[in-house]
């Protein structure tokens, strides 16, 4: 009951964030037409619901640019925002179609979300699944006559934190090789004392609530204190699998996030330091959760964006 009780509550607060988050989505417009496309056949076709699993939510949509002509293409997948108990795959059209209409093939994938009809979801459950329909959604491509032969991975908040997990765990298991990630937001990393705006530093059994909630695994109070925490949650922290191979990464966080702890971006931050890894930090100094006051930040977020898939995802 106690899990359930932080699970909730911690649900509540993170929902709460995403009634201003817009800009994570693009589907506010702070850079004046610069990151926006015009969409019709002449720029790709949209394939939607296409399943990858048995479960409700298995679903993805593809999204194919109108010129075939090249050999091989790149694949970038972007994961929704939602708290990991709200959002979907439709919400990121416009980001899919500008990706699109720079002559990638792109995916929008949803994942089981943590309700009170799926009260067993979890970070965990989702990252999985998303390493699960990887496979369908290149084989899905190769159906349609698009030959992949690489991808980058990107979302934003909890989709964020769900494509730095595919890209630093399990990018040796992926179909294609993984180039680069890029993300706003998204939780990467999970220490105790990072998340002290929801009281987890002083409160065992919140952190064992809410940590319990994230991992899919039952905490005690006394895991936490006594640091076997870590090693629940180490499958969800993007932190913990940084090497000197992990990929290329664009990331941008506000200092000033109620929701995902700006404190917590510090442990992956010192990680790609750590082992030489090639990314841009971008940090919105006067922003929340939704970068809602440095459109100046986040357009230069959008062009480093640009720049590493220019560099890293061009043949």
């Amino acid at each position: 009951m106690k899990t359930l009780k932080w699970g909730l509550l911690y649900t509540a607060a993170f929902l709460a964030a995403f009634v201003g988050s817009a800009l994570l989505k693009m589907n506010s417009d702070p850079t004046h037409g610069k990151y926006n496309t015009r969409w019709d056949e002449t720029v790709g076709k949209v394939y939607t619901d296409l399943p990858y699993g048995e479960g409700a939510a298995n679903k993805f949509d593809l999204y194919v640019p109108s010129d075939k002509s090249q050999d091989a293409y790149g694949l970038v997948v972007y994961l929704h925002a939602g708290g990991f108990t709200s959002g979907d795959k439709a919400g990121d059209a416009e980001m899919l179609k500008w990706l699109c209409s720079k002559g990638y093939v792109a995916a929008g994938i949803n994942y089981t979300l943590f309700t009170e009809e799926n009260p067993d979801a979890s970070v965990y459950s989702q990252s999985e699944e998303i390493k699960a329909a990887m496979p369908s959604v290149v084989a899905a491509a190769e159906k349609l006559g698009y030959k992949l032969d690489r991808m980058a991975i990107a979302g934003g908040s909890a989709g964020g934190c769900l494509a730095l997990i595919y890209a630093y765990r399990d990018a040796d298991t992926s179909p294609l090789p993984v180039k680069m990630v890029f993300e706003a937001v998204g939780p990467g990393s999970f220490h105790v004392e990072d998340w002290g705006i929801f009281g987890l530093d002083q409160s065992p059994e919140a952190a064992a609530g809410l940590f319990s909630v994230m991992s899919g695994q039952a905490l005690t109070p006394e895991d936490i204190t006594s640091g076997a925490y870590l090693d629940a949650v180490k499958p969800i922290s993007a932190d913990r699998w940084v090497t000197k191979d992990t990929v290329p990464s664009v990331l941008c966080y506000g200092a000033h996030d109620k929701m995902q702890p700006f404190a917590a971006s510090k442990p992956l931050v010192a990680a790609l330091e750590k082992n030489g890894v090639d990314y841009r930090y971008f940090v919105a100094k006067h922003s929340g959760h939704g970068l809602q006051n440095d459109n100046k930040v986040y357009m230069e977020y959008l062009d480093a964006v640009v720049e590493y898939l220019d560099k890293y995802m061009k043949e």
